[in-house]
C-alpha cells in the first residue's frame, strides 16, 4: 500500500466537502427563488483497499480510500406533489366559480336602494298612488318613468351580464392559449432534460422549472404525470421525461409526450374568445373533449359552466341560466301589464294601448334586452289607462282610478311561465339561488384554499430552503474541509520524512 494513497483519500475528501459547500451556497442562494428544491450532496465512501478478485493483494483488514459525491439530487416528495396538485386543480374551480358569482352579485345588486326589486316595489307604490289621485298628471307621470326605471334595470341587467359572459369567453380563449403555452415550455425542458440525464447527471433546475409549470398546469385542468426514462448513463433517481394526461369521466386523453404536444382548441368560441354559441367542447389535437365528460374540476371547467356550453339537449350555464330566468320574469312582467292596460281607459275615455313594448323593428318576445315603455307614453302621460274598463264607462266613471288598482295588482298575479309564482316572489326565488350558490362557491373556496395551504406548508418543510438549516451545513461541511485539508498538510509532512530524512543518519 503506498503511502500517497492518503494524499488520494483526503483530496477525495476535499474535493467532496468543497461539493457539498457549493450545493450549500446554491441553496442560500435560492432561498427566495420560487419553486426552488433544496439540493443535497449524497456522500458516498469510495470502493475499499484492496479490492476484491483473485489478483488482489492481502492485507490485514479491509482499508477504506476516501468519499466521492455520488450525485446532487434535489429534496422533493412525488406523493406530496400529487396531493399540491389535486388540491390546486379544486381549488382552481372554485376560485373561478366564486369570481363569477360575485360579479353576478355585483350586477343584480340585491338587496339594494338601486336594484330591479326596490324599482319595482316603487313602480307598484306608484300606481296605488295613481289609484287615489287618477286625475293627477304628475302621478301618472310618475307612473311612467318608474315603468321606465324598471325597464332601464332589465336591459342594464342584460347588457352587464352579456358584457361578463362575453369577457369569460375572452378569459377561456386565453386561458386554453396559457395551457399550450405550458404545454411548449415543458416538451422544451423535456428536451433539454433528455440531452443532460444520459450524461450521468441530473438537472434538478430544470426539473423546478418543469414542476412549477405542471404546478401552473394542474389549476386548470386536471392531469395525471408519468415519467418515461431517459436512458444512456442516466442515473437511477433520474426523472426522464414526462408525459401528461387529461383526465375525464371516460378515462384520460394524452396530450403531451417527450417533446410533442396535441395544442388545445375551443369548440364553441372564435380566437379573439368572443361568443359565437354555447362551446360545446375542446380538442387536444385531434382528440376532442365534449363538456359533458370534463371532470368537475379545474379553472377550465368553472369557466366553461359559467360562460355556457351547449350539452346536446340544450344551452345551459350559470349566465346563461341567469338572463332565461330574467326573460322569462320580463316577459310575464310586460306582458301580464298589457293585459290588464288595454282592459282600461285614458284619461279621455279611449281604451289603453301596450304599456310596454319591444323592439319594434325586430318584433320578437319580450326579453329584459329589449323591454322599454312605449314612447306614445312617454310623450303623452294622458293615455295611461289608469280609469275602469270600457263598459263601465257608461256609469260617468271616467277619469277613475280603478284600472290603476288592478295594475298596481299585477304583482300578485301567478303566472305559468315562472313556475306558477308572482314576479316579485319568481325574482326572489332567483336572487335567493344565486345568493346559496355564492355562498357555496366561498366556502369551497375557502375550504380548498386551507387544504392547500396545509400541503403547501407540508411541501414547503420538505423541499424549501432552511437558511438556519444550511448555516448549520455549511460549517459542517467547512470543519470536514478543513481536517481534510489538514490530513494532506499532515500527510505531506510524513512523506516529507521518509523522502528527505530516511538514510541521513550519522552524517
Amino acid at each position: 500500500m503506498s503511502t500517497f494513497m492518503g494524499l488520494e483519500t483526503s483530496k477525495r475528501g476535499l474535493f467532496t466537502q468543497q461539493s457539498a459547500l457549493y450545493t450549500t451556497g446554491h441553496n442560500i442562494s435560492n432561498a427566495n427563488t420560487l419553486g426552488y428544491s433544496r439540493q443535497r450532496v449524497n456522500m458516498e465512501a469510495t470502493a475499499g483497499h484492496p479490492g476484491v478478485g483473485l489478483g488482489a493483494g492481502t492485507m490485514p483488514g479491509f482499508l477504506g480510500t476516501g468519499v466521492t459525491a455520488g450525485s446532487i439530487q434535489r429534496i422533493r416528495d412525488s406523493f406530496v406533489d400529487h396531493q399540491f396538485r389535486q388540491e390546486s386543480n379544486k381549488l382552481g374551480y372554485w376560485e373561478s366559480k366564486s369570481q363569477a358569482v360575485s360579479q353576478m352579485e355585483d350586477v343584480l345588486a340585491e338587496p339594494s336602494k338601486y336594484g330591479l326589486q326596490q324599482s319595482l316595489s316603487d313602480f307598484w307604490a306608484s300606481l296605488n298612488d295613481l289609484a287615489v289621485n287618477p286625475e293627477n298628471s304628475g302621478a301618472r307621470t310618475v307612473v311612467i318613468r318608474r315603468g321606465e326605471t324598471v325597464a332601464d334595470s332589465f336591459n342594464h341587467m342584460h347588457k352587464s351580464l352579456s358584457d361578463i359572459q362575453t369577457n369569460l369567453g375572452k378569459e377561456i380563449s386565453i386561458t386554453t392559449d396559457e395551457v399550450n403555452s405550458i404545454f411548449q415550455q415543458i416538451t422544451e425542458l423535456n428536451e433539454q432534460i433528455a440531452k443532460v440525464e444520459p450524461n450521468g447527471y441530473l438537472p434538478n433546475d430544470l426539473y423546478d422549472a418543469r414542476d412549477r409549470l405542471v404546478d401552473q398546469l394542474s389549476a386548470i385542468l386536471p392531469i395525471e404525470v408519468s415519467y418515461d426514462p431517459s436512458g444512456g448513463r442516466a442515473p437511477a433517481i433520474a426523472e426522464g421525461s414526462i408525459t401528461i394526461r387529461v383526465k375525464t369521466n371516460n378515462g384520460s386523453i394524452e396530450v403531451l409526450k417527450g417533446t410533442s404536444f396535441n395544442k388545445m382548441t375551443v369548440n364553441g368560441a372564435n380566437a379573439e374568445g368572443n361568443p359565437t354559441g354555447a362551446i360545446t367542447g375542446f380538442k387536444f389535437g385531434s382528440q376532442p373533449l365534449l363538456v359533458n365528460n370534463m371532470v368537475n374540476t379545474g379553472e377550465m371547467k368553472s369557466l366553461v359552466e359559467s360562460y355556457g356550453y351547449d350539452d346536446g339537449i340544450g344551452i345551459k350555464g350559470m349566465y346563461p341560466d341567469m338572463m332565461n330566468d330574467l326573460n322569462k320574469m320580463a316577459k310575464a312582467f310586460a306582458e301580464n301589464f298589457n293585459e290588464v292596460h288595454k282592459k282600461g281607459t285614458d284619461s279621455n275615455g279611449v281604451q289603453g294601448e301596450d304599456f310596454f313594448v319591444n323592439d319594434l323593428d325586430n318584433p320578437v318576445e319580450f326579453t329584459a334586452k329589449n323591454i322599454k315603455v312605449s314612447d306614445i307614453l312617454l310623450k303623452t302621460p294622458n293615455k295611461l289607462a289608469a280609469s275602469d274598463s270600457a263598459e263601465n264607462i257608461g256609469n260617468g266613471e271616467i277619469g277613475n282610478g280603478n284600472n290603476a288598482k288592478d295594475l298596481a295588482g299585477v304583482q300578485f298575479l301567478t303566472t305559468v311561465g315562472l313556475e306558477g309564482s308572482t314576479i316579485q316572489s319568481f325574482y326572489q326565488s332567483v336572487i335567493g339561488r344565486l345568493g346559496v350558490e355564492g355562498r357555496q362557491a366561498t366556502s369551497n373556496m375557502i375550504n380548498s384554499g386551507t387544504l392547500l395551504g396545509a400541503v403547501e406548508n407540508r411541501r414547503a418543510s420538505i423541499s424549501s430552503v432552511s437558511l438556519d438549516e444550511e448555516m448549520t451545513d455549511m460549517i459542517r461541511f467547512q470543519q470536514a474541509y478543513n481536517a481534510s485539508a489538514r490530513m494532506i498538510t499532515v500527510v505531506d509532512e510524513t512523506l516529507d520524512k521518509i523522502i528527505n530524512g530516511m538514510g541521513v543518519v550519522g552524517r
